[in-house]
């Protein structure tokens, strides 16, 4: 995850973009820091389809010392519960242009981007070709990709082991892809630090001008400073397992001799604790080359489980339709995993990169923010300290191996695509009432998400075809109160009901957002 710098020059001054609570946590370690612009953007913009309330956030440009981010690092990570919360902008002009671009609605974005950017269909229908490439998948070999990254002193963006790291991660990727000549890896250089993001691309067949990005976050940090080339950042969790989860995704695609007709490009970015550098110029110099990347997965931390779920969506600067897409694979090809959403602020991850660029990003979590995992951006951050296992992280690669396979076995997209319908309703109910609502026409590849808010203790049922009982459904929350929240996805045109019951007596605001016929 992004955290912000621990060595600096004094005096030396950069301009960064960050949300409102990481501005507030700024202004208590440099009072005087104030914004030269300010915009308000959809920091939620698409939460409504997986039931997280949608906000509007401040952001805001700064120009600050550069000796001042560590401390608001720390604070914003200690505080705030979240990493990151800033992006790096070399210019002042460069920060003011990526204020328009967010403080465009996202309608205009999608409109501006869709010369370069087409929907996909997300239609699921590879299972011949992705179920037994998941089953040959192990978290053995994700394992030994955390251990060797890891084993470097750290992988720090100006240190000497961090560029070894980088080296050592193309070689492995180029090993990997052996005599495919359709496969190729090599390493993006940056202008102003030494170490290079790693791109390995599997060319498409009939169809590759439409590209798949895949990415992860090379370096890692210490939060707590000391000299770059001797702080140790073993970074196993933050983000070694996001890059072996998706070198285990390259090995598999190789051994299963997978071809696919859009391009798939899996990115590991250089420089990504300190404001999203890496990926913030890859990402803008496909706008700039009019690249059609038809859709982006971040995956960052993928292998400590610290909450309930098994896989947490952020909603939040990222893509609703995308977003469902990624719930729908999960039922379909995981369908033993739970499932839950959140948040992670402003400029948290790379998919902020692309998403800032107009595309469609998603990135999917360990675990709900909250509770991530303790030891990020400390020495202690280590393979022993996740079990020295990686069965968390292989749910993850799996999940990224069906989103390349189904998106890259598919033709031309269509342009923007659908727009999301939401319907609200309100009622009260008294115990052992219920109500039903439907039917609900959702189109193939889409899905519904239905939502509650309210008081007392009313459940949440939804089902395909038919109304759901409490007992018959296909899914179901009915937690302690009136807050639910129920997916259900769609492989073809369907019919789908919702059913609210309650426990106890309580009123009810529901939510139901889906892809309509």
């Amino acid at each position: 995850m992004a955290v912000l710098t621990p060595a600096a020059h004094a005096g030396d001054k950069v301009w960064i973009s960050l949300g409102d609570a990481a501005l507030t946590e700024l202004q208590k370690h440099r009072p005087a820091a104030r914004a030269v612009a300010s915009v308000q953007a959809d920091a939620a913009q698409d939460a409504s389809a997986l039931s997280v309330t949608a906000t509007r956030e401040g952001i805001h440009l700064v120009e600050v010392d550069e000796d001042a981010l560590a401390s608001l690092s720390h604070s914003i990570h200690e505080a705030l519960r979240r990493c990151g919360g800033y992006m790096y902008h070399p210019t002042k002009e460069a920060g003011l242009a990526s204020l328009r671009r967010h403080s465009t609605p996202l309608a205009a974005q999608r409109l501006a981007a869709a010369a370069v950017a087409t929907r996909p269909s997300y239609v699921i229908d590879q299972q011949a070709v992705v179920t037994p490439l998941l089953a040959q998948m192990q978290a053995s070999n994700i394992g030994q990709t955390i251990v060797d990254l890891s084993g470097y002193t750290n992988r720090y963006y100006t240190s000497s082991s961090g560029v070894n790291a980088s080296n050592w991660l193309r070689q492995r990727w180029a090993t990997l892809a052996g005599a495919r000549t359709d496969i190729t890896v090599a390493q993006f250089t940056h202008a102003g630090w030494a170490q290079k993001s790693v791109i390995a691309t599997i060319q498409g067949t009939d169809n590759g001008t439409e590209v798949i990005v895949m990415g992860a976050h090379l370096d890692s940090i210490n939060q707590s400073g000391g000299s770059a080339e001797t702080m140790r950042a073993p970074g196993a969790d933050d983000d070694a397992s996001g890059v072996a989860s998706l070198t285990e995704v390259l090995r598999a695609f190789v051994t299963a001799n997978y071809k696919p007709r859009r391009t798939i490009k899996l990115m590991a970015y250089a420089a990504e604790e300190v404001g999203l550098r890496g990926s913030q110029e890859i990402a803008s110099s496909f706008a700039a080359a009019g690249t059609n990347v038809v859709g982006v997965l971040q995956l960052d931390m993928t292998n400590y489980k610290g909450a309930a779920n098994d896989i947490y969506i952020f909603s939040d600067y990222t893509d609703s339709a995308q977003n469902q897409f990624l719930t729908a694979l999960i039922q379909t090809y995981l369908p033993t995993l739970r499932v839950g959403t959140d948040r992670c602020g402003y400029g948290c991850s790379d998919h902020a990169s692309w998403n800032a660029q107009g595309y469609f990003a998603s990135m999917p979590f360990e675990s709900s923010f909250s509770a991530d995992n303790p030891y990020i951006h400390t020495a202690n951050d280590t393979y022993a300290n996740m079990g020295s296992q990686a069965d968390h992280a292989l749910k993850f690669a799996r999940l990224a191996a069906a989103y390349a396979v189904e998106l890259g076995s598919d033709g031309p997209g269509t342009g923007p695509g659908p727009v999301d319908r939401t319907e609200n309703f309100s009622g009260s109910l008294t115990r052992g009432q219920s109500k039903s609502f439907g039917p609900f026409k959702v189109a193939a590849g889409g899905s519904l998400a239905a939502s509650t808010t309210g008081t007392g203790d009313i459940d949440l049922y939804a089902r395909r075809g038919a109304v759901p009982t409490t007992t018959t459904y296909t899914c179901k929350s009915d937690g302690a109160t009136s807050t639910e929240g129920c997916t259900v996805a769609m492989t073809a045109n369907g019919d789908v009901y919702v059913l609210v019951s309650a426990y106890s007596a309580g009123s009810y605001q529901l939510k139901v957002v889906y892809r309509p016929q």
